[in-house]
């Protein structure tokens, strides 16, 4: 288990989010790109791109990572890393940002090439559910 309390072992999850990578579907780019997660229960969640001919339609690792979170359980993301497939460290784009604030809130923690910040910072004054009528979902 990679939460401990309140601890994150990123070098876990880091791996995890590496591993990941090795099995995106990018046959355009070239970019192998891994998001790994920790969950509220303490289980750890990936997700790898795929790449489509109609580049539009593609889909980010961590869109990948979201299914994979309601497919297995539900919950909420606590932490999260984005890596290539050579272990670079790669920042979700504004799409994916907007996800893991819908799934993991504005504390849920991302590693940046900053250090570790809660999405709170990744995502300053986001747009979320209690921007919606009745307050969202």
């Amino acid at each position: 288990m990679t939460l401990a309390g309140d601890v994150v072992d990123w070098a876990v999850l880091r791996a995890e989010a590496v591993q990941a990578a090795q099995l995106a579907y990018c046959p355009y780019s070239g970019l192998r790109v891994g998001a790994a997660a920790v969950c509220d229960d303490g289980r750890i969640v990936t997700g790898c791109n795929v790449e489509n001919a109609a580049y539009g339609v593609g889909l980010c690792a961590e869109c990948t990572m979201a299914g994979q979170l309601r497919l297995t359980g539900g919950g909420r993301f606590v932490a999260v890393a984005c890596r290539s497939g050579r272990g670079e460290l790669l920042m979700p784009c504004g799409r994916c940002r907007q996800l893991l604030y819908e799934l993991g809130g504005p504390d849920c923690l991302v590693d940046t090439p900053t250090g570790i910040l809660p999405m709170r910072h990744v995502l300053p004054d986001a747009f979320g559910p209690a921007n919606l009528p009745g307050g969202g979902a």
